[in-house]
Protein backbone atom coordinates (compact mmCIF):
# COMPACT_ATOMS: atom_id res chain seq x y z
CA UNK A 1 0.00 0.00 0.00
CA UNK A 2 1.53 3.66 -1.12
CA UNK A 3 2.13 6.05 1.33
CA UNK A 4 -0.22 8.15 0.30
CA UNK A 5 -3.44 4.96 0.24
CA UNK A 6 -2.35 5.20 4.05
CA UNK A 7 -2.69 8.44 4.48
CA UNK A 8 -6.45 8.18 3.23
CA UNK A 9 -7.00 5.16 5.55
CA UNK A 10 -6.14 6.43 7.79
CA UNK A 11 -8.02 9.69 7.81
CA UNK A 12 -11.42 8.54 6.49
CA UNK A 13 -12.87 7.41 10.00
CA UNK A 14 -12.75 11.39 10.45
CA UNK A 15 -13.55 12.28 7.28
CA UNK A 16 -16.94 10.26 7.80
CA UNK A 17 -20.42 11.79 9.41
CA UNK A 18 -19.70 14.34 12.55
CA UNK A 19 -16.11 12.71 13.24
CA UNK A 20 -14.73 15.56 10.55
CA UNK A 21 -15.95 18.32 12.81
CA UNK A 22 -14.38 17.22 15.77
CA UNK A 23 -11.24 17.21 13.08
CA UNK A 24 -12.13 20.83 12.61
CA UNK A 25 -12.08 21.74 15.85
CA UNK A 26 -9.21 20.86 16.02
CA UNK A 27 -7.28 22.29 13.12
CA UNK A 28 -8.91 25.61 14.75
CA UNK A 29 -7.61 25.21 18.34
CA UNK A 30 -3.82 25.10 16.68
CA UNK A 31 -4.84 27.53 14.20
CA UNK A 32 -6.02 29.77 17.14
CA UNK A 33 -3.15 29.15 19.02
CA UNK A 34 -0.56 30.42 16.11
CA UNK A 35 -2.87 33.45 15.25
CA UNK A 36 -2.88 34.52 18.75
CA UNK A 37 0.55 35.00 19.02
CA UNK A 38 1.48 37.00 15.25
CA UNK A 39 -0.70 39.51 17.42
CA UNK A 40 -0.07 39.69 20.71
CA UNK A 41 2.70 41.27 20.94
CA UNK A 42 1.98 44.54 19.08
CA UNK A 43 0.40 46.42 21.72
CA UNK A 44 3.65 45.37 23.65
CA UNK A 45 5.77 47.01 21.11
CA UNK A 46 6.28 50.29 23.35
CA UNK A 47 6.86 48.63 26.69
CA UNK A 48 9.03 46.17 24.83
CA UNK A 49 10.82 48.64 23.47
CA UNK A 50 10.98 50.93 26.96
CA UNK A 51 12.51 48.13 29.20
CA UNK A 52 14.99 46.33 26.33
CA UNK A 53 15.79 49.73 24.54
CA UNK A 54 15.94 47.26 20.91
CA UNK A 55 17.21 49.44 17.95
CA UNK A 56 14.86 49.90 14.68
CA UNK A 57 16.01 46.97 12.61
CA UNK A 58 16.40 44.94 16.26
CA UNK A 59 12.46 46.37 17.43
CA UNK A 60 12.08 44.84 13.41
CA UNK A 61 13.17 41.27 13.87
CA UNK A 62 11.76 41.40 17.38
CA UNK A 63 8.01 41.09 15.58
CA UNK A 64 8.65 39.77 12.68
CA UNK A 65 11.47 37.20 13.49
CA UNK A 66 8.66 34.62 14.37
CA UNK A 67 6.43 34.86 10.78
CA UNK A 68 9.77 34.77 8.96
CA UNK A 69 10.78 31.98 10.47
CA UNK A 70 7.77 29.95 10.03
CA UNK A 71 7.22 30.90 7.10
CA UNK A 72 10.90 29.58 5.62
CA UNK A 73 10.35 25.90 7.88
CA UNK A 74 6.60 25.53 6.92
CA UNK A 75 7.86 23.12 3.53
CA UNK A 76 10.70 21.56 5.44
CA UNK A 77 8.47 20.41 8.66
CA UNK A 78 5.27 19.74 5.88
CA UNK A 79 7.55 17.54 4.19
CA UNK A 80 8.87 15.73 7.79
CA UNK A 81 5.06 15.31 8.57
CA UNK A 82 4.66 13.30 5.56
CA UNK A 83 7.31 11.20 6.42
CA UNK A 84 7.33 10.58 10.18
CA UNK A 85 3.26 11.63 11.17
CA UNK A 86 1.90 14.93 10.75
CA UNK A 87 0.43 14.63 14.28
CA UNK A 88 3.81 13.68 15.82
CA UNK A 89 5.13 16.89 14.13
CA UNK A 90 1.91 18.76 15.26
CA UNK A 91 2.41 17.53 19.07
CA UNK A 92 6.11 18.27 19.05
CA UNK A 93 5.51 21.26 17.17
CA UNK A 94 2.92 22.16 20.49
CA UNK A 95 5.75 20.99 23.11
CA UNK A 96 8.33 23.55 21.38
CA UNK A 97 5.80 26.33 21.34
CA UNK A 98 5.63 25.81 25.12
CA UNK A 99 8.76 26.16 25.88
CA UNK A 100 9.87 28.96 23.41
CA UNK A 101 6.63 30.86 25.17
CA UNK A 102 8.81 30.80 28.26
CA UNK A 103 12.14 31.54 27.57
CA UNK A 104 10.66 34.75 25.42
CA UNK A 105 8.20 35.48 28.86
CA UNK A 106 11.87 35.80 30.61
CA UNK A 107 14.39 37.59 28.13
CA UNK A 108 16.57 40.26 29.23
CA UNK A 109 17.82 41.61 26.19
CA UNK A 110 16.83 41.92 22.78
CA UNK A 111 18.99 38.82 21.07
CA UNK A 112 17.09 36.52 23.68
CA UNK A 113 14.04 37.99 22.81
CA UNK A 114 14.61 37.63 19.23
CA UNK A 115 15.60 34.21 19.00
CA UNK A 116 13.28 32.90 21.60
CA UNK A 117 10.66 34.47 18.49
CA UNK A 118 12.76 32.81 16.23
CA UNK A 119 12.04 29.34 18.51
CA UNK A 120 8.42 30.09 18.57
CA UNK A 121 8.45 30.26 14.31
CA UNK A 122 9.64 26.59 14.41
CA UNK A 123 6.96 25.40 16.77
CA UNK A 124 4.48 27.43 14.22
CA UNK A 125 5.71 25.91 11.25
CA UNK A 126 5.96 22.34 12.84
CA UNK A 127 2.02 22.96 13.65
CA UNK A 128 0.40 25.12 10.51
CA UNK A 129 1.00 22.87 7.63
CA UNK A 130 -1.37 19.85 9.20
CA UNK A 131 -4.53 22.64 9.40
CA UNK A 132 -4.69 23.44 5.71
CA UNK A 133 -3.93 19.62 4.09
CA UNK A 134 -6.07 17.95 6.19
CA UNK A 135 -8.70 20.06 5.96
CA UNK A 136 -8.61 19.73 1.95
CA UNK A 137 -8.39 15.87 2.75
CA UNK A 138 -11.05 15.51 5.31
CA UNK A 139 -13.66 18.07 3.32
CA UNK A 140 -13.57 16.67 -0.22
CA UNK A 141 -16.68 17.91 -1.24
CA UNK A 142 -16.20 21.55 -1.70
CA UNK A 143 -19.14 23.13 -0.62
CA UNK A 144 -18.35 22.10 2.67
CA UNK A 145 -15.00 22.42 2.48
CA UNK A 146 -16.24 26.22 1.61
CA UNK A 147 -18.60 26.27 5.13
CA UNK A 148 -15.10 25.06 7.08
CA UNK A 149 -12.84 27.36 5.55
CA UNK A 150 -15.39 30.32 6.66
CA UNK A 151 -14.90 28.46 10.03
CA UNK A 152 -11.40 28.76 9.96
CA UNK A 153 -10.73 31.76 8.62
CA UNK A 154 -13.27 33.31 11.14
CA UNK A 155 -11.32 31.29 14.50
CA UNK A 156 -8.22 32.74 12.73
CA UNK A 157 -9.82 36.20 13.15
CA UNK A 158 -10.55 35.46 16.99
CA UNK A 159 -7.19 35.29 17.57
CA UNK A 160 -6.70 38.60 16.27
CA UNK A 161 -9.11 40.31 18.00
CA UNK A 162 -8.11 38.71 21.72
CA UNK A 163 -4.30 39.13 20.63
CA UNK A 164 -4.61 42.57 20.87
CA UNK A 165 -6.89 42.33 23.74
CA UNK A 166 -5.54 40.03 26.11
CA UNK A 167 -1.77 41.35 25.29
CA UNK A 168 -2.99 45.02 26.37
CA UNK A 169 -4.74 43.90 29.41
CA UNK A 170 -1.80 41.65 30.31
CA UNK A 171 0.43 44.56 29.21
CA UNK A 172 -1.10 47.26 31.79
CA UNK A 173 -1.67 44.90 34.65
CA UNK A 174 1.59 42.65 34.41
CA UNK A 175 4.69 42.84 32.41
CA UNK A 176 5.28 42.56 28.74
CA UNK A 177 6.68 38.97 29.12
CA UNK A 178 3.02 37.83 30.17
CA UNK A 179 1.86 37.99 26.66
CA UNK A 180 4.27 35.12 25.76
CA UNK A 181 3.51 33.25 29.36
CA UNK A 182 -0.44 32.91 28.28
CA UNK A 183 0.69 30.32 25.68
CA UNK A 184 1.94 27.55 28.07
CA UNK A 185 -1.69 27.26 29.42
CA UNK A 186 -2.65 26.63 26.09
CA UNK A 187 -0.36 24.09 25.46
CA UNK A 188 -1.35 22.22 28.54
CA UNK A 189 -5.52 22.53 26.82
CA UNK A 190 -4.25 22.00 23.26
CA UNK A 191 -1.79 19.25 23.92
CA UNK A 192 -3.88 16.49 25.42
CA UNK A 193 -6.75 17.55 23.61
CA UNK A 194 -4.44 16.76 19.95
CA UNK A 195 -3.30 13.21 21.30
CA UNK A 196 -6.47 12.02 22.28
CA UNK A 197 -8.41 13.11 19.04
CA UNK A 198 -6.25 13.27 16.50
CA UNK A 199 -5.32 10.47 14.60
CA UNK A 200 -1.67 9.72 13.00
CA UNK A 201 -1.60 10.20 9.11
CA UNK A 202 1.69 10.53 6.85
CA UNK A 203 1.75 10.89 3.35
CA UNK A 204 4.02 9.36 0.14
CA UNK A 205 7.39 8.38 1.47
CA UNK A 206 8.72 7.60 -2.34
CA UNK A 207 11.55 9.94 -3.26
CA UNK A 208 14.60 11.50 -1.09
CA UNK A 209 13.43 14.05 1.21
CA UNK A 210 15.30 17.44 0.12
CA UNK A 211 16.52 19.11 3.18
CA UNK A 212 18.72 21.06 1.05
CA UNK A 213 16.19 22.82 -1.18
CA UNK A 214 14.38 23.70 2.44
CA UNK A 215 17.19 25.49 3.97
CA UNK A 216 17.77 27.14 0.49
CA UNK A 217 14.66 28.21 0.11
CA UNK A 218 14.43 29.47 4.22
CA UNK A 219 18.31 31.25 3.73
CA UNK A 220 16.49 33.47 0.55
CA UNK A 221 13.35 34.62 2.31
CA UNK A 222 15.69 35.37 4.81
CA UNK A 223 18.24 37.23 2.95
CA UNK A 224 15.58 39.24 1.16
CA UNK A 225 13.78 40.67 3.61
CA UNK A 226 16.71 41.52 5.39
CA UNK A 227 17.66 44.13 2.52
CA UNK A 228 14.63 45.71 2.86
CA UNK A 229 14.78 46.26 6.20
CA UNK A 230 18.53 47.76 5.95
CA UNK A 231 16.73 49.68 2.95
CA UNK A 232 13.75 51.09 5.80
CA UNK A 233 16.88 51.99 8.38
CA UNK A 234 18.07 54.93 5.77
CA UNK A 235 21.49 53.18 4.77
CA UNK A 236 20.56 53.67 1.27
CA UNK A 237 19.14 50.96 -1.15
CA UNK A 238 23.11 50.77 -2.81
CA UNK A 239 25.12 50.46 0.22
CA UNK A 240 26.50 47.33 0.67
CA UNK A 241 24.70 45.95 3.71
CA UNK A 242 21.35 46.68 1.75
CA UNK A 243 22.29 45.67 -1.67
CA UNK A 244 24.11 42.48 -0.28
CA UNK A 245 21.73 40.58 1.23
CA UNK A 246 19.01 41.52 -1.05
CA UNK A 247 21.09 39.84 -4.24
CA UNK A 248 22.14 36.73 -2.10
CA UNK A 249 19.00 35.98 -1.15
CA UNK A 250 17.38 36.82 -4.69
CA UNK A 251 20.29 33.94 -6.15
CA UNK A 252 19.30 31.39 -3.26
CA UNK A 253 15.64 31.86 -4.30
CA UNK A 254 15.93 31.77 -8.05
CA UNK A 255 18.33 28.70 -7.62
CA UNK A 256 15.86 26.88 -5.09
CA UNK A 257 13.54 27.29 -7.90
CA UNK A 258 15.51 26.04 -10.60
CA UNK A 259 16.24 22.50 -8.77
CA UNK A 260 13.10 22.60 -7.90
CA UNK A 261 12.18 22.27 -11.57
CA UNK A 262 15.07 19.95 -11.74
CA UNK A 263 13.90 17.18 -9.40
CA UNK A 264 12.11 14.34 -9.77
CA UNK A 265 10.77 14.81 -6.25
CA UNK A 266 10.30 18.33 -5.70
CA UNK A 267 9.58 19.70 -2.27
CA UNK A 268 7.17 22.37 -4.02
CA UNK A 269 5.51 21.35 -7.47
CA UNK A 270 5.95 24.06 -9.45
CA UNK A 271 3.89 23.44 -12.17
CA UNK A 272 1.01 24.48 -10.04
CA UNK A 273 2.01 27.87 -10.29
CA UNK A 274 1.66 27.28 -14.11
CA UNK A 275 -2.03 27.55 -13.09
CA UNK A 276 -3.37 31.23 -13.63
CA UNK A 277 -6.45 30.27 -10.41
CA UNK A 278 -3.49 28.88 -8.26
CA UNK A 279 -0.60 31.18 -8.77
CA UNK A 280 -3.05 34.42 -8.59
CA UNK A 281 -4.50 33.33 -5.00
CA UNK A 282 -1.21 32.57 -3.74
CA UNK A 283 -0.69 36.32 -5.12
CA UNK A 284 -3.26 37.82 -3.36
CA UNK A 285 -2.95 35.92 -0.07
CA UNK A 286 0.49 37.46 0.17
CA UNK A 287 -0.44 40.92 -0.72
CA UNK A 288 -3.80 40.81 1.59
CA UNK A 289 -1.52 39.66 4.64
CA UNK A 290 1.05 42.07 3.69
CA UNK A 291 -1.67 44.84 4.07
CA UNK A 292 -2.91 43.12 7.30
CA UNK A 293 -0.29 42.86 9.86
CA UNK A 294 2.03 45.81 8.68
CA UNK A 295 -0.83 48.08 8.58
CA UNK A 296 -1.70 46.70 12.27
CA UNK A 297 1.45 46.98 13.67
CA UNK A 298 1.75 50.62 12.26
CA UNK A 299 -1.53 51.38 13.61
CA UNK A 300 -0.58 50.00 17.30
CA UNK A 301 2.34 52.59 17.47
CA UNK A 302 -0.13 55.73 16.02
CA UNK A 303 -2.65 54.51 18.74
CA UNK A 304 -0.11 54.11 21.79
CA UNK A 305 2.32 56.93 20.58
CA UNK A 306 0.27 59.40 19.15
CA UNK A 307 -3.27 59.59 20.60
CA UNK A 308 -1.52 58.27 24.47
CA UNK A 309 -3.78 55.40 24.49
CA UNK A 310 -3.02 52.66 27.33
CA UNK A 311 -2.17 48.96 25.96
CA UNK A 312 -5.77 47.91 26.88
CA UNK A 313 -7.73 50.94 25.13
CA UNK A 314 -4.88 50.05 22.04
CA UNK A 315 -6.31 46.75 21.98
CA UNK A 316 -9.92 47.41 22.23
CA UNK A 317 -9.85 50.05 19.27
CA UNK A 318 -8.70 47.14 16.92
CA UNK A 319 -11.80 45.10 17.72
CA UNK A 320 -13.90 46.59 15.25
CA UNK A 321 -11.34 45.43 12.99
CA UNK A 322 -11.14 42.03 14.07
CA UNK A 323 -14.63 40.99 14.54
CA UNK A 324 -15.50 42.44 10.82
CA UNK A 325 -13.07 40.02 9.96
CA UNK A 326 -15.03 37.14 11.62
CA UNK A 327 -18.09 38.38 10.07
CA UNK A 328 -16.33 37.88 6.64
CA UNK A 329 -15.07 34.81 7.77
CA UNK A 330 -18.64 33.40 8.69
CA UNK A 331 -20.43 34.60 5.70
CA UNK A 332 -17.37 34.05 3.29
CA UNK A 333 -19.71 30.85 1.72
CA UNK A 334 -22.31 32.51 0.80
CA UNK A 335 -20.38 35.47 -0.79
CA UNK A 336 -18.92 33.00 -2.99
CA UNK A 337 -21.75 31.58 -4.12
CA UNK A 338 -22.90 34.48 -4.82
CA UNK A 339 -20.30 36.15 -6.24
CA UNK A 340 -17.51 33.80 -7.34
CA UNK A 341 -14.10 33.96 -6.75
CA UNK A 342 -13.30 36.99 -9.18
CA UNK A 343 -15.58 39.53 -7.96
CA UNK A 344 -15.08 38.05 -4.23
CA UNK A 345 -11.20 38.97 -4.08
CA UNK A 346 -11.11 42.10 -6.15
CA UNK A 347 -14.14 43.73 -4.42
CA UNK A 348 -12.54 42.69 -1.32
CA UNK A 349 -9.25 44.82 -2.45
CA UNK A 350 -10.66 47.34 -3.30
CA UNK A 351 -12.88 48.07 -0.53
CA UNK A 352 -9.63 47.39 1.77
CA UNK A 353 -7.91 50.17 -0.39
CA UNK A 354 -10.84 52.30 0.51
CA UNK A 355 -10.27 51.77 3.84
CA UNK A 356 -6.62 52.25 3.79
CA UNK A 357 -7.51 55.70 2.07
CA UNK A 358 -10.19 56.89 4.55
CA UNK A 359 -7.28 56.16 7.06
CA UNK A 360 -5.30 59.08 5.67
CA UNK A 361 -7.22 61.78 7.67
CA UNK A 362 -5.61 60.50 10.91
CA UNK A 363 -3.70 63.20 12.71
CA UNK A 364 -2.47 64.50 15.88
CA UNK A 365 -5.67 64.20 16.95
CA UNK A 366 -8.41 61.16 18.38
CA UNK A 367 -11.37 60.94 15.36
CA UNK A 368 -12.52 57.49 17.18
CA UNK A 369 -15.89 57.31 14.59
CA UNK A 370 -13.39 57.84 11.53
CA UNK A 371 -11.13 55.26 12.62
CA UNK A 372 -13.90 52.42 13.69
CA UNK A 373 -15.33 53.13 10.39
CA UNK A 374 -12.56 52.66 8.59
CA UNK A 375 -11.36 49.54 10.47
CA UNK A 376 -14.80 47.81 10.08
CA UNK A 377 -14.27 47.97 6.12
CA UNK A 378 -10.34 47.21 6.20
CA UNK A 379 -11.32 44.12 8.16
CA UNK A 380 -13.97 42.78 6.18
CA UNK A 381 -12.17 43.83 2.89
CA UNK A 382 -9.42 41.96 3.85
CA UNK A 383 -10.74 38.79 5.10
CA UNK A 384 -12.93 38.57 2.36
CA UNK A 385 -10.15 38.84 -0.03
CA UNK A 386 -8.28 36.26 2.41
CA UNK A 387 -11.50 33.35 2.17
CA UNK A 388 -11.76 33.59 -1.52
CA UNK A 389 -8.32 33.32 -2.50
CA UNK A 390 -8.03 29.87 0.10
CA UNK A 391 -10.89 28.49 -1.15
CA UNK A 392 -9.81 29.15 -4.97
CA UNK A 393 -6.35 27.73 -3.94
CA UNK A 394 -6.91 24.70 -2.34
CA UNK A 395 -10.00 23.49 -5.08
CA UNK A 396 -7.92 24.51 -7.94
CA UNK A 397 -5.00 22.32 -6.41
CA UNK A 398 -5.29 18.39 -7.63
CA UNK A 399 -6.49 16.29 -5.01
CA UNK A 400 -3.19 14.45 -4.84
CA UNK A 401 -1.04 17.31 -4.01
CA UNK A 402 -3.48 19.14 -1.18
CA UNK A 403 -0.58 18.55 0.97
CA UNK A 404 1.84 20.50 -1.65
CA UNK A 405 -0.98 23.19 -2.20
CA UNK A 406 -1.11 23.89 1.96
CA UNK A 407 2.29 24.18 2.53
CA UNK A 408 2.42 27.23 -0.42
CA UNK A 409 -0.12 28.49 0.98
CA UNK A 410 0.95 28.92 4.54
CA UNK A 411 4.08 30.30 3.59
CA UNK A 412 2.41 32.69 1.74
CA UNK A 413 0.65 33.88 4.54
CA UNK A 414 3.68 33.70 7.03
CA UNK A 415 5.81 35.35 4.33
CA UNK A 416 3.11 38.12 3.32
CA UNK A 417 3.14 38.78 7.37
CA UNK A 418 6.37 39.02 7.70
CA UNK A 419 7.28 40.94 4.34
CA UNK A 420 4.31 43.39 5.60
CA UNK A 421 6.54 44.27 8.94
CA UNK A 422 9.13 44.43 6.75
CA UNK A 423 8.03 46.55 3.78
CA UNK A 424 5.65 48.94 5.25
CA UNK A 425 7.95 49.37 8.28
CA UNK A 426 10.95 50.30 6.41
CA UNK A 427 8.52 52.87 4.28
CA UNK A 428 7.70 54.33 7.30
CA UNK A 429 10.77 54.75 9.08
CA UNK A 430 12.42 56.04 5.40
CA UNK A 431 9.65 58.25 5.12
CA UNK A 432 10.01 59.28 8.82
CA UNK A 433 13.63 60.27 9.24
CA UNK A 434 13.80 63.07 6.70
CA UNK A 435 11.12 65.00 8.76
CA UNK A 436 14.36 65.24 11.74
CA UNK A 437 17.24 66.24 9.82
CA UNK A 438 16.37 70.11 11.00
CA UNK A 439 16.41 69.26 14.69
CA UNK A 440 20.03 70.45 14.96
CA UNK A 441 18.79 73.56 13.65
CA UNK A 442 16.82 73.80 16.68
CA UNK A 443 19.80 73.46 19.12
CA UNK A 444 19.08 69.32 19.03
CA UNK A 445 22.58 67.37 19.39
CA UNK A 446 23.43 65.61 16.72
CA UNK A 447 23.82 62.65 18.49
CA UNK A 448 20.42 62.66 20.06
CA UNK A 449 18.82 63.71 16.96
CA UNK A 450 20.30 60.59 15.30
CA UNK A 451 18.73 58.44 18.09
CA UNK A 452 15.67 60.00 17.39
CA UNK A 453 15.77 59.18 13.83
CA UNK A 454 15.56 55.34 14.70
CA UNK A 455 11.85 55.67 15.91
CA UNK A 456 8.95 57.38 17.56
CA UNK A 457 9.32 55.25 20.76
CA UNK A 458 13.41 56.56 20.85
CA UNK A 459 12.61 60.18 19.75
CA UNK A 460 10.17 60.44 22.96
CA UNK A 461 12.85 58.86 25.27
CA UNK A 462 15.48 61.32 23.99
CA UNK A 463 12.60 64.31 24.72
CA UNK A 464 12.20 62.90 28.65
CA UNK A 465 15.89 63.00 28.84
CA UNK A 466 16.70 66.37 27.17
CA UNK A 467 13.19 67.83 29.23
CA UNK A 468 12.29 71.81 28.86
CA UNK A 469 11.63 73.27 25.79
CA UNK A 470 14.39 71.82 23.69
CA UNK A 471 12.79 68.29 24.65
CA UNK A 472 9.26 69.13 24.00
CA UNK A 473 10.37 70.63 20.44
CA UNK A 474 11.72 67.65 19.74
CA UNK A 475 8.91 65.70 20.57
CA UNK A 476 6.33 67.94 18.19
CA UNK A 477 8.52 67.85 15.27
CA UNK A 478 9.08 63.68 16.14
CA UNK A 479 5.13 63.40 16.25
CA UNK A 480 4.15 65.35 12.99
CA UNK A 481 7.29 63.19 11.28
CA UNK A 482 5.19 60.22 12.25
CA UNK A 483 1.91 61.60 10.91
CA UNK A 484 3.81 62.15 7.65
CA UNK A 485 5.26 58.79 7.53
CA UNK A 486 2.32 57.10 8.23
CA UNK A 487 0.42 58.74 5.54
CA UNK A 488 2.87 57.89 2.77
CA UNK A 489 2.38 54.17 4.28
CA UNK A 490 -0.74 54.24 3.86
CA UNK A 491 -0.42 55.57 0.11
CA UNK A 492 1.72 52.58 -0.55
CA UNK A 493 -0.35 50.21 0.95
CA UNK A 494 -3.54 51.16 -0.93
CA UNK A 495 -1.60 51.38 -4.30
CA UNK A 496 -0.28 47.28 -3.70
CA UNK A 497 -4.18 46.84 -2.82
CA UNK A 498 -5.35 47.88 -5.81
CA UNK A 499 -2.29 46.04 -7.19
CA UNK A 500 -4.31 43.24 -5.95
CA UNK A 501 -7.61 44.18 -7.62
CA UNK A 502 -6.42 43.87 -10.64
CA UNK A 503 -4.14 40.68 -10.14
CA UNK A 504 -7.55 39.13 -9.15
CA UNK A 505 -8.98 39.53 -12.51
CA UNK A 506 -7.14 36.36 -13.54
CA UNK A 507 -9.25 34.34 -11.03
CA UNK A 508 -12.03 32.22 -12.45
CA UNK A 509 -15.84 34.11 -12.88
CA UNK A 510 -17.56 31.59 -10.70
CA UNK A 511 -16.66 28.36 -8.86
CA UNK A 512 -15.92 25.46 -11.21
CA UNK A 513 -16.70 22.08 -9.73
CA UNK A 514 -15.94 18.74 -11.11
CA UNK A 515 -18.66 16.23 -12.06
CA UNK A 516 -18.82 12.53 -11.27
CA UNK A 517 -16.79 10.39 -14.23
CA UNK A 518 -18.68 8.66 -16.47
CA UNK A 519 -19.34 4.88 -14.53
CA UNK A 520 -18.74 6.96 -11.60
CA UNK A 521 -21.79 7.34 -8.93
CA UNK A 522 -21.98 10.51 -7.04
CA UNK A 523 -20.46 9.12 -4.21
CA UNK A 524 -16.85 9.79 -6.05
CA UNK A 525 -14.35 7.12 -6.84
CA UNK A 526 -11.25 6.35 -4.62
CA UNK A 527 -13.48 7.25 -1.86
CA UNK A 528 -13.38 10.82 -2.32
CA UNK A 529 -17.01 12.61 -2.26
CA UNK A 530 -18.41 14.74 -5.10
CA UNK A 531 -18.13 18.68 -4.64
CA UNK A 532 -20.53 21.02 -4.43
CA UNK A 533 -23.46 19.24 -5.36
CA UNK A 534 -26.74 19.65 -5.08
CA UNK A 535 -29.77 17.34 -3.79
CA UNK A 536 -30.40 16.08 -7.33
CA UNK A 537 -26.96 15.75 -8.65
CA UNK A 538 -26.81 19.01 -10.19
CA UNK A 539 -24.32 22.10 -9.30
CA UNK A 540 -25.12 24.06 -6.38
CA UNK A 541 -26.18 27.55 -7.02
CA UNK A 542 -22.93 29.67 -7.97
CA UNK A 543 -21.39 26.66 -9.23
CA UNK A 544 -20.34 26.46 -12.74
CA UNK A 545 -19.82 22.23 -13.25
CA UNK A 546 -16.91 21.01 -15.51
CA UNK A 547 -16.85 17.65 -16.76
CA UNK A 548 -13.80 15.76 -15.08
CA UNK A 549 -11.17 13.61 -17.13
CA UNK A 550 -11.35 10.01 -16.88
CA UNK A 551 -7.61 9.79 -16.97
CA UNK A 552 -7.69 11.49 -13.70
CA UNK A 553 -9.79 8.85 -11.87
CA UNK A 554 -7.20 5.87 -13.13
CA UNK A 555 -4.94 4.34 -11.18
CA UNK A 556 -1.59 5.12 -11.86
CA UNK A 557 1.77 3.16 -10.41
CA UNK A 558 3.75 4.94 -7.49
CA UNK A 559 5.83 8.11 -9.19
CA UNK A 560 3.76 8.33 -12.25
CA UNK A 561 2.53 11.64 -10.73
CA UNK A 562 4.63 14.99 -11.06
CA UNK A 563 4.63 15.95 -8.04
CA UNK A 564 6.42 12.91 -6.32
CA UNK A 565 3.19 11.77 -4.31
CA UNK A 566 2.46 8.49 -4.44
CA UNK A 567 -0.02 8.00 -7.75
CA UNK A 568 -3.73 7.13 -6.54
Amino acid sequence: MSGTTTARFRLRPAADGANRWVVLVVLCLSLLLVALDATVLHVAVPAVTEDLRPSAVGLLWIVDAYPLVCASLLILFGTLGDRVGRRRILLLGYALFGVASAIAASADSPGVLIAARALLGVGGAMIMPATLSILRQVFPDRHERAVAIGVWSAVAAVGAATGPVVGGFLVEHFWWGSVFLINVPLMALVLPVGRLLLSESRGGGDGPWDVLGALTAAAGVLGVVLGVKRAGTGEGLLSTTTLGPLLIGAVLLIAFVRRQKRRTHPLIDIGMFARPAFSTAVGCIILAMLALVGLELIAVQYLQLVLGLSPLETGLRLLPLTFAAMAAGATGSYTLRRLGPRRMVGWGFVLTAASVLILTAMGLHDRPGLLTGAFVALGFGLQTTLFGAYESMLSDAPADRAGGAAAIGETSYQLGAGMGIALLGSVMNAAYTPGLAKLPEEGVPAGDGAAAAHSLGEAYQVADRLGGPLGEALRSTARHSFITGLHVTLLVSAALLLLGALAALRLPRMMECPSPAPGESREGGAGEAPELQGPSGAPAEGCAQRPLPMPARRRRPAGATGSGRAGR
